[in-house]
Formats: structure tokens, C-alpha cells, sequence
């Protein structure tokens, strides 16, 4: 019996069979049993079908987010959003709008701050202090979730008391005359401040995760490949909301490896593979070969502007390598954060070497690669997986900006190489990292083919010759992020998953301006509406 039939103006099924003039979906069991014109869908209906239709809409495959962080943004995205502020007037304002919305709270808490808004002040807690006084705690998590600004009371309360550099350039920066700015350096040592902040319940994180989840919905995001399990209770809050009903977005779970993970927990990393629940499971693994261009800790061929930038996470490096080949030989799949030139090189060259016919191995970001690196990514059937709204939101085109500042006109001119990546034959998945950038896919599709934030009118593109099509676009969240974990999904085509969306336009005959504006009517997975009707 067919559960249903979708009814719009057009499926763009991405599927080379679908028959011309298709315009319509039928459903039995959360699959699709058939694709084509309503003419010949409608005779399939029976008696207890539920016929959908939106006239003038489109029908397309669900959409992945090919890297995204859900969990770990629940103790990322507290107290006030920084992410619309790029002058230092603005954040003084924001963080005075902040204190009197976070009057009663013992902690001031804020997030995604770019550090180009400090205009080319030090990058530090000064301006805490200037707004929120000496003794109140503070904590700021800046964009990229590399690092952060705590205040003089809140290093105190975390017992940080004086600079430290480690050998992966991570650290507590002191200024000159060696005090303290407030500047934390990642993640070892963020996690430091972190345990002093106050703690979520459990029950509230699992209402805030639903509720996440539901909102990626509501935009057509179907699935999300997950890029840690860095929180303890990660897989309990899923199998909490399971136990009450359906994940609105499949979950596929990378945890994090480290120079610190031991052969142990290596051997435990492998056996976890395939747990989980209905619809999330543990599945690959997630490696940093780097950090940030802004926070000085990227791999690059040579230093930055500041004199940064020439070491690895990993030390030595070929310990990454030895790291990346016991999973390979595993089966199981890796993705490795490589943000600076050396870095996207070592991986590159390093997955290049693997032995071939193995699971797919993705890196992540290659926010600035060299040509001969795009090439060995092509040739060698490695997956690219970038962050288009990385560029857009973040880099500015004449140059100003942080990130474009400290690698220097050369380096930055290879900015976020998206068509060249698809000139080579690589598969490129396309995503948000959320809470980096926003998760909504339109206007990351929007913005991969514009090159710039398409919504902020009158903004000039950067690296325009590196704008995707709208079908690139479109495949960067259906066909190619499917690729990306070795599935051959994405594609609207019996015995699929019925995971689609039907949203009010057709995304390949919309200029960026227009995608942007998309309004999702539904949502379904698995034949199921996750959002709207």
C-alpha cells in the first residue's frame, strides 16, 4: 500500500532515470516506491494514501550538513550571540545590551565573536573589564570555537594564573610584560575555564537538543555528519530523545582523536563503530592536524604575519599518519580538521598514500591549499569537505580582515578553493560546522555560488572565480556529502529512504538572492514529516 504521495511542480530528483517532467513522489514503508508525472503516480494511490501537495514547489533529495556540531554547541551557544558584530563600537554596545540582559546571573556568557572586531586592538579581556568591571566572570567563546576571552575573575576562579605556550602553539597569552590578557588558545586549555562554568541539567540539554534538531529540520536539513563526541553525556541525551519519540536529522558520529587518544582508547574507538540508536550512529573518526588561522595555530609552509603558524597538533607528525593508517586498515573511515597550507599538504599526501579500494578518508575546511594539493585530492579519491559561509561571513574582499591579514596576500588569494576542488573530480560535501556559522543550507548554497554574504546587500565577492553552480551547490548537500561516507544516496529514486523536502522555488533556477529567501513547506524522513505539511 502507498503511505503517501508528494504532489509539487517539479522533482529534482538529482537521478538520471527520473522520467521527464516528473512532479511527483510516492511513499510505502519510509521509502520511495516511484518518481515520475502525477499522471502516473496518482493511479497508485489506495484508499488510506495521504496525497501532499504544494502546486508551485520543488521537490528535492533531504539535505546533509557535512559537518556539524549539535551536542557540542549546547555549551557553546549560552548567553549572548556576537555573531552579527564586526566593529569594536559594536561589541562595547553589545556587550552593555549583554549585561542588563544577564543582570541576574552570576556569569556573563557570550559566544561567536569574530577577532577582527577588535580593529587591531589586542585581543584580550580589556574590554570585559571596561563594560562588566573587575569582579564579575566572564567568558566569551569566539567564532571558530578555537578560542576564547575569559575576564580576570573567571581565569581566577578557573586557577589560570599565568601565560603558558605549548608546543602546538595552544595556551594562555600573556601580554609583554607577562600578565595575563585573557586570551585562551584551544582547546586544552579552554577546557580548563570551561569546567568552572555553571553546568546545564541533563533534561535541559536534551529539550535544547530537540529543539536544535527540530530547527535544522525546519530549514530541510534531513541528516548531519556529527564531527565529535567530545561530550560525556552525548549518546544519552540521543537515547533520551529517542525514547520519546524520533530524531527529527540522522546523526552520523566522527569522535575526536588526539595526540593524547592511547592504543586503548584507539582499540575503543574501533570497537564503538556502528552503536547507536535509530536514527544516529558512531561511524568514522575525527582527527586535527592544526588549529586556526586567527588564533596563530594553523600549519602553515611558513609563518604568519605574527610570526605563527609552523607547527603541527600532532608532534611529530608522522604519528597522525601511523594514527590514520590503523584505522584505515580497520575500515574505518577519517576525517582530519587541515586548516593551513603545510597542513592540508601533510594530509593530503598522507591519505594519498593509503592503500586504494579502503573506506573513505575527508579533509575538512582546506580553508588555503596550493594547486598540486587540489590535484592530489582529485586524483586520489579523497573527499573535500568546506564551509563556504567560512569565507563569506569572515573574509573580507580587500583584505582586512584577520584571517586574510596574517597569511599575507598570496596565501589568502587561494581562499576556500570550492570549484577548483570540483575541477579536480574530488567529491565536495558542503556544511556549517555549526555553531562556527549558521546551519541554515540555503544560505550556504546561496553564498557558494555568490562568493559573498549574499545577505549583506552590496557586499564584494571574495575569490569569485571559485563559485559553484547551483547544482554543485545542491550535490555539496545531497549526492556528494552522501559520497563523502561512501553511500551512494542523495538522489530521489525507488527503494531510497524517503528523506526529501519540498521547499516554495527550485534551487537550480534561482539566482543566490533568491535562495536565500527559500521557505521550507516539508520536511520528511524516512516518509515521516520532521517539518511542515
Amino acid at each position: 500500500m502507498i503511505d503517501a504521495i508528494v504532489i509539487a511542480a517539479r522533482v529534482r530528483s538529482l537521478a538520471p532515470e527520473t522520467p521527464e517532467g516528473a512532479d511527483a513522489v510516492a511513499i510505502a514503508d519510509g521509502r520511495i516506491v516511484a518518481v515520475g508525472p502525477r499522471s502516473e503516480i496518482l493511479p497508485l494511490a489506495g484508499p488510506g494514501t495521504a496525497l501532499v501537495t504544494h502546486p508551485t514547489a520543488t521537490i528535492i533529495p533531504g539535505l546533509v550538513d557535512a559537518h556539524s556540531h549539535p551536542v557540542f554547541s549546547l555549551g557553546i551557544v549560552r548567553g549572548l550571540s556576537l555573531t552579527d558584530v564586526h566593529t569594536y563600537d559594536e561589541l562595547v554596545a553589545a556587550l552593555e545590551r549583554g549585561r542588563a540582559e544577564q543582570a541576574g546571573d552570576e556569569w556573563f556568557l557570550a559566544w561567536g565573536l569574530d577577532p577582527t572586531a577588535f580593529e587591531g586592538r589586542p585581543l584580550g579581556n580589556a574590554v570585559l573589564q571596561e563594560v562588566l568591571g573587575d569582579e564579575r566572570p566572564a567568558y566569551i567563546t569566539m567564532f571558530d570555537a578555537h578560542s576564547g576571552i575569559a575576564s580576570a575573575a573567571a581565569l581566577a576562579r578557573a586557577g589560570i594564573d599565568a601565560p603558558v605556550t605549548h608546543p602546538d602553539g595552544s595556551g594562555a597569552v600573556g601580554d609583554q610584560d607577562g600578565k595575563l590578557t585573557g586570551h585562551l588558545i584551544e582547546f586544552p586549555t579552554m577546557e580548563i575555564l570551561e569546567r568552572a562554568l555553571p553546568e546545564l541539567g541533563f533534561s535541559d540539554r536534551v529539550a535544547q537538543l530537540r529543539g536544535l534538531l527540530a530547527d535544522m529540520a525546519a530549514v530541510g536539513i534531513t541528516a548531519a555528519h556529527v564531527m565529535d563526541l567530545q561530550d560525556a553525556d552525548a549518546l544519552d541525551l540521543l537515547a533520551a530523545i529517542e525514547a520519546s519519540g524520533e530524531l527529527p536529522v540522522r546523526l552520523r558520529i566522527s569522535p575526536w582523536v588526539t595526540p593524547e587518544t592511547t592504543d586503548d582508547e584507539v582499540a575503543a574507538l574501533i570497537a564503538l563503530q556502528g552503536h547507536g540508536g535509530r536514527r544516529y550512529r558512531v561511524e568514522g573518526v575525527k582527527f586535527f592536524i592544526d588549529g586556526t588561522v586567527e588564533g596563530g595555530t594553523a600549519w602553515l609552509a611558513s609563518p604568519d604575519a605574527e610570526g605563527e603558524g609552523l607547527s603541527s597538533a600532532w608532534a611529530p607528525a608522522e604519528a597522525y599518519a601511523e594514527r590514520v593508517r590503523r584505522f584505515d586498515r580497520a575500515g574505518v573511515p577519517t576525517a582530519t580538521h587541515a586548516i593551513g597550507d603545510q597542513g592540508i599538504r601533510f594530509v593530503a599526501e598522507t591519505l594519498a598514500a593509503l592503500p586504494p579500494g579502503g573506506v573513505p578518508h575527508r579533509i575538512e575546511h582546506i580553508e588555503s591549499a596550493e594547486d598540486d594539493v587540489i590535484a592530489l585530492i582529485g586524483a586520489n579519491g579523497i573527499v573535500a569537505s568546506m564551509q563556504p559561509t567560512h569565507c563569506t561571513h569572515h573574509v573580507r574582499s580587500d583584505g582586512s580582515d584577520d584571517w586574510s591579514r596574517r597569511l599575507g596576500p598570496e596565501r589568502a588569494a587561494r581562499a576556500w578553493r570550492t570549484a577548483d576542488v570540483r575541477r579536480s573530480g574530488a567529491i565536495l560535501a558542503l556544511g556549517s560546522d555549526w555553531p562556527v556559522a549558521p546551519f541554515d543550507p540555503w544560505e550556504i548554497m546561496a553564498d557558494a555560488q555568490g562568493r559573498r554574504r549574499v545577505a549583506s546587500a552590496g557586499s564584494a565577492p571574495v575569490a569569485p572565480d571559485q563559485a559553484l553552480t547551483a547544482l554543485q551547490a545542491l550535490e555539496g548537500y545531497t549526492t556528494h556529502a552522501h559520497r563523502a561516507v561512501g553511500s551512494d544516496g542523495g538522489r530521489l529514486a525507488p527503494g531510497a529512504p524517503a528523506d526529501l523536502v519540498v521547499v516554495d522555488r527550485d534551487p537550480l533556477d534561482a539566482s543566490p538572492e533568491d535562495l536565500l529567501a527559500a521557505r521550507v513547506l516539508l520536511t520528511l524522513v524516512d516518509g515521516v514529516a520532521t517539518a511542515g505539511r
